[in-house]
């Protein structure tokens, strides 16, 4: 099963942290937020992903493509045409990572839909954001998804009132989804969402399509999405004040989402 990660985003809001860096490479600690994700979703045996890739693509294509460089200490030697003697890796992994150019200006519908052929002919496949983590039992989130049968799952989190709020039902029916809700009490979308590959009817070809409005308005609509209760942890990283808060819970060996050793 593939995991999309959604990596293309300008991330104005975090301008002041870096404006050299697409926000997934922002690092936390030492690595990028994109690398503790996918570390997260490995742990659950998720090793598959597609980036979809659009700000500064080449910034998180390097870092692929020197990952052995990032993680490792190595012996150039000069008098050898400048041999490269790796001295091991803190992190090794093993990993598909599909790189796809999505395009600068395309917006979340858009990013997922031109990803479509890197699915395969997976019935299911997981969908995150580049800039959140969480402890989601994804193993639990999976299984929710295959026994209620509808096309999309979407983890349902308790933070602020400035993301995509749903309303449900109590067999866990989405019966609403507000995109930019003032304030309530209710659950937000945080994301970490499983979809059924049939999702691909509800998402056409227009650049401008927004995962978040008419193709889940649509799913919603056809009763077709559900929503998994998560009581846990769960932190973008929007903000100069969630880059620091989010820092300062992996200097302090207080991050929830870190499941395996990052480094020996």
């Amino acid at each position: 099963m593939k995991t999309v990660i959604l990596c293309g985003g300008f991330g104005t809001r975090i301008r002041d942290v870096s404006e050299s860096l697409p926000k997934p490479m922002i690092n936390i600690g030492p690595y990028p937020i994109l690398f503790h994700i996918m570390k997260y979703y490995s742990y659950f045996s998720h090793k598959e992903f597609v980036l979809c890739l659009g700000y500064k693509s080449h910034v998180i294509k390097d870092f692929f493509l020197n990952y052995r460089v990032y993680t490792s200490d190595f012996q150039i030697d000069f008098d050898d045409n400048r041999a490269i003697k790796y001295l091991g890796s803190n992190l090794p992994i093993d990993w598909k990572v599909t790189l796809a150019e999505t395009g600068l200006n395309t917006m979340t519908g858009g990013r997922v839909k031109k990803v479509a052929k890197y699915i395969g002919q997976d019935d299911n496949f997981m969908l995150t954001y580049g800039d959140g983590v969480g402890d989601i039992d994804l193993d639990e989130l999976l299984q929710f998804h295959k026994y209620h049968g509808k096309i999309l799952t979407v983890t349902g989190v308790h933070p602020p009132g400035r993301f995509g709020e749903i309303a449900s039902t109590p067999d866990h029916s989405v019966i609403g989804f507000n995109e930019k809700p003032q304030s309530s009490g209710g659950r937000i979308s945080g994301g970490f969402f499983v979809c059924k590959r049939e999702i691909f009817e509800y998402l056409d070809d227009r650049e401008s399509l927004v995962f978040e409005k008419d193709p889940i308005n649509d799913l919603v609509r056809d009763n077709q999405m559900k929503v998994f209760p998560h009581n846990g942890f769960w932190q973008p990283m929007d903000t100069h004040r969630e880059f620091l808060l989010l820092n300062n819970m992996y200097k302090n060996s207080k991050a929830p989402w870190i499941r395996e050793k990052f480094s020996d």
